[in-house]
C-alpha cells in the first residue's frame, strides 16, 4: 500500500493518542479497590488559586476544602494522593493525556455535562458580583458599560459570553476582561483598574475577609453545582462511580460536616451540600 492510499485524520488520531495515554493511569487505580493493593497514584488537577477549594496555605502547603475531601478519599482508597497545581485553561490537556487524574476544585458541572466523567453534584455554588464598598453598581443592570474581569476558562466567563445564560447581561458590559488567578483581579478592583469581579461565592468570600473595601451584590448570577471530573472514558465512570460513594460514607460518619464547619468562615456551609445519602 502506497503512502498516498493512506487516509488518516490527524484530529482523530491525536484525540485517541491522547486517551491512550490517559488510561493505564485510570485503569490502574479503578483496579484498586482499598488499601491491601499497592499504592496507585491519584493525581489532583487543581487551580493553586482558587481558594477556599485549593490554595497555598500559610505554611506553604497546598491546602482547601475539596484537597481535603480528595486526600481522605485516597486514604479510603488506598491510593497516593498526589495534588497538582495546573493552569485553569490547560486542564483539559492535562486530563486527556494522563497528566492527572482528575479535576477536583470547584469545578461547575453545568454545561460540561458531555465533556467529562462526573460525579453527581456535591456542592452548590453560585456566581455573584464584587465591588467596591464605594461602587455606584447596587445591582446586575448597573453593570451597563462597567469593565468586569474574571478568571480565563471559568464558569463565570462562561455564563456572561455568547450563549451563556447571562450572556444579555455580559453584552451590556462596557468590557469583560479575564485574568489567570483572582488575587489579583481583587487587587485590580481596589485600584479602580476594573469595576466589578464576577467569582464564585466561596472565592469572593475568602478574597474579602475582613475587609471593608469590597461587597458582594445581592443579586447572584446564577446557582449552579460542583462534581469531580474525569476523563470521559469508561475507566473514568469507574473512578467517578468510586470517588462519589465515598464522599457518600463521609458525609455518613459526619467528616463533610465537619470540615464545611472548618471553611465556613471562608464561604463553605454544609447546607450547601448536595450530593444525597447514599441508599440503605
Amino acid at each position: 500500500m502506497s503512502l498516498k492510499d493512506i487516509s488518516l485524520d490527524r484530529r482523530s488520531f491525536l484525540r485517541g493518542a491522547s486517551m491512550l495515554a490517559a488510561m493505564p493511569a485510570l485503569a490502574s487505580l479503578a483496579a484498586c479497590g482499598g488499601a491491601q493493593q499497592s499504592a496507585q497514584a491519584f493525581i489532583v488537577g487543581f487551580d493553586q488559586d482558587f481558594p477556599p477549594y485549593g490554595y497555598v496555605g500559610d505554611n506553604g502547603e497546598f491546602t482547601g476544602f475539596d484537597l481535603e475531601l480528595a486526600q481522605k478519599v485516597c486514604e479510603m482508597e488506598g491510593w497516593e494522593y498526589k495534588p497538582e497545581a495546573i493552569a485553569w485553561d490547560s486542564k483539559d490537556a492535562q486530563l486527556n493525556s494522563g497528566q492527572i487524574t482528575c479535576i477536583w476544585n470547584g469545578f461547575t458541572i453545568e454545561g460540561r455535562e458531555g465533556d467529562y466523567a462526573f460525579t453527581d453534584p456535591y456542592m452548590e455554588n453560585r456566581q455573584v458580583i464584587v465591588v467596591a464598598a464605594n461602587s455606584p453598581v447596587k445591582k446586575l443592570a448597573d453593570l451597563k458599560d462597567k469593565t468586569v474581569v474574571t478568571q480565563a476558562d471559568s464558569a463565570a466567563l462562561e455564563l456572561l459570553s455568547e450563549e451563556g445564560s447571562q450572556a444579555d447581561l455580559g453584552k451590556t458590559f462596557k468590557a469583560l476582561n479575564t485574568i489567570g488567578e483572582y488575587n489579583t483581579a481583587f487587587m485590580s478592583l481596589q485600584t479602580g483598574e476594573y469595576d466589578a469581579v464576577a467569582c464564585d461565592y466561596p472565592v469572593a468570600v475568602f478574597n474579602i475577609g475582613s475587609s471593608k473595601d469590597y461587597r458582594i451584590l445581592d443579586e447572584p448570577l446564577n446557582s449552579e453545582h460542583f462534581g469531580v471530573g474525569f476523563a470521559n472514558t469508561d475507566e473514568g465512570k469507574k473512578l467517578a462511580a468510586t470517588v462519589q460513594k465515598d464522599l457518600q460514607k463521609l458525609d455518613a460518619d459526619g467528616f463533610v460536616k465537619q470540615l464545611c464547619d472548618k471553611y465556613s468562615n471562608q464561604g463553605v456551609s454544609y447546607d450547601a451540600w448536595v450530593l444525597p445519602k447514599a441508599s440503605e
